[in-house]
Formats: structure tokens, C-alpha cells, sequence
């Protein structure tokens, strides 16, 4: 089991560049921050962009592998991004995980001004993307027209450190966007169902897991290729309420068979209300995690 944390962008770096480091320290295997322009009620409130916050992070870390969680084409072109990706491998010296999504409604999809996607929309804009992102990153040289996107002489030189890119982690819940992880994924994460009941929420991600499974079969791939993430703080439960709350998480996470946990930075109030006390408390007892889960 691999644990990572995700760190939210919303404070000055000269506060935020120690969460950073101390995700390092405490011996996190990866950290996140959220990629969007503005977040739920949070939007009112300090916000920072997520390519620099990473480029931040790569300087003050050196082991830790950094992630967005998660990059969608809500305001993300893959052109664009391609080159930011390239730039962000480069500096971390390969350490880069790219969290993919579809987006959804609200702040980020309003913002420019565009028509709100209906959910199908979004999945086929979503699969736009992802053809014409893997393919930039993977070529020298990309021409290529969609509904959504297109590109002319898109270029990727000097190429990503990791290659033939960095590892694509590709969120998914429902049945369209777990086909696209089961194609284009390295990884997959999903953040369960909305629950009123952790008995419930378990019970969804067991059916969302075998659905991933299935496929994953059905494109021929063996479900041990492709690394699975849980974000545990999607449950009723917030993971870093407690250690015991943590632990008990990260076991039921296992026997489901997922490589990875995620949880997230505890905030003084709001979403990931909680204290850093007990992210303390956890990290220490990670190594012991690690040796008998």
C-alpha cells in the first residue's frame, strides 16, 4: 500500500511550501493539490493555481512524487498542457503524476463563460482529451482535428523525463469514464459514491471496483498493470479524524485490493476540517502500516 495526502492550494507558498515539505518528511509516497480556478465555497477565499503550486513543491521535495488531482478540460487545452506537463517532469526530475478527469459543473465550467456540458458531453470531451494529450506526449510532432480540440504541429520536444510519459491516473466513477481509465490509465482513482452512510459508501466503491475490473477485461488488460487509488475522504468519514479512523480505512481499502490511498492535509475549518495533531499521529505509524497491510 502506497499513501498520499493532498495538499490544498489555498494559502500564500511562504505558509504553504512547509505542508510540502513535511508531506515529504512524514514519508508520504506522493501529494496532491486540486486543479481548479476556484473550489466548492472555498472560492471566495485564497486560492492558487495548481502548475505552479507543483513547480513550488518539486523544488522544496526531492523524493516524493507530485500529482494533480485532478487536471480535467474544464479550462485545461492538451496543448498547452502538454507543454506545462513536459516542464513540470522536467523540474521535478521525474516525479510527475498527471490526475485526469472529466470536470464537472460549477465554478471552473462557468467561469469562462462557455455552455454548461451535459454529463454525456463532458465524457466525450473527456475522451477528446485524453487521445489528443497521450499522443502529444508521445510524439515529436501532432496534427489533430476533434469536436472538442484540435492541434497543428503541436510539438513536445524535448519529450517528457518519463517516458513515453508521465504515469496518467484517471479518475472515474460511472461506466463511459471507467472504460477511458481502462484504456489510457497507468492508474485509476475514484472517490466512491456520494453516501449518507459509511456502510454504504464502501458497499458503492466494492461495485464501482468490480465494474473497473470488468473493464479492465474487456480491453484486454491485467488488472495488476494498473495501479488503484481511493480517495478515502469522498466517505461521510473524514480519514484524518482520528488515527483509528485512518487505520480502519486503509484495511478496508486493501481488502479491496487498491494499491493506494488517498487523504488530505487537515484545514482549521470547512471541507478537511481537523487537526494536524493527528496527521502527526499517522505519519508516525506509517511504516508500521506498511508492514502489515
Amino acid at each position: 500500500m502506497r499513501f498520499g495526502i493532498v495538499i490544498l492550494p489555498d494559502q500564500r507558498w511562504s505558509e504553504a511550501a512547509r505542508r510540502w515539505r513535511l508531506a515529504e518528511e512524514y514519508g508520504f509516497d506522493h501529494a496532491w493539490t486540486y486543479d481548479h480556478l476556484g473550489w466548492r465555497d472555498l472560492v471566495d477565499g485564497p486560492w492558487f493555481d495548481a502548475v505552479p503550486t507543483l513547480t513550488a513543491a518539486a523544488m522544496v521535495t526531492e523524493r516524493i512524487r507530485l500529482g494533480t488531482y485532478v487536471a480535467t478540460p474544464n479550462f485545461r487545452h492538451p496543448v498547452r498542457f502538454a507543454r506545462e506537463t513536459t516542464t513540470l517532469d522536467d523540474i521535478s526530475g521525474g516525479r510527475l503524476l498527471l490526475g485526469l478527469g472529466a470536470g464537472g459543473i460549477g465554478f471552473d465550467s462557468a467561469v469562462l463563460g462557455g455552455d454548461e456540458l451535459s454529463p454525456r458531453a463532458r465524457v466525450d470531451r473527456f475522451a477528446e482529451f485524453l487521445e489528443l494529450f497521450d499522443t502529444i506526449l508521445r510524439s515529436p510532432s501532432t496534427t489533430w482535428s476533434g469536436s472538442y480540440f484540435a492541434a497543428v504541429d503541436a510539438r513536445s520536444t524535448p519529450g517528457p523525463v518519463q517516458q513515453p510519459r508521465p504515469p496518467f491516473v484517471v479518475a472515474a466513477n460511472g461506466p463511459r469514464a471507467l472504460r477511458l481509465a481502462a484504456r489510457y490509465g497507468d492508474g485509476w482513482v475514484t472517490t466512491g459514491p456520494q453516501a449518507e452512510t459509511t456502510k454504504q459508501w464502501w458497499y458503492e466503491v466494492t461495485e464501482i471496483r468490480d465494474r473497473f475490473e470488468a473493464a479492465l477485461a474487456a480491453a484486454g488488460r491485467a488488472p495488476e498493470t494498473v495501479d488503484r487509488y481511493l480517495n478515502l475522504d469522498s466517505a461521510p468519514v473524514f480519514s484524518m479524524s482520528s488515527v483509528d479512523a485512518f487505520q480502519e480505512a486503509v484495511g478496508r481499502a486493501a481488502e479491496l485490493g487498491f494499491t493506494d490511498v488517498i487523504t488530505h492535509w487537515p484545514r482549521q475549518s470547512s471541507w478537511y476540517a481537523g487537526e494536524e495533531k493527528v496527521l502527526e499521529e499517522v505519519a508516525a505509524g506509517l511504516p508500521r502500516l506498511r508492514t502489515t497491510i
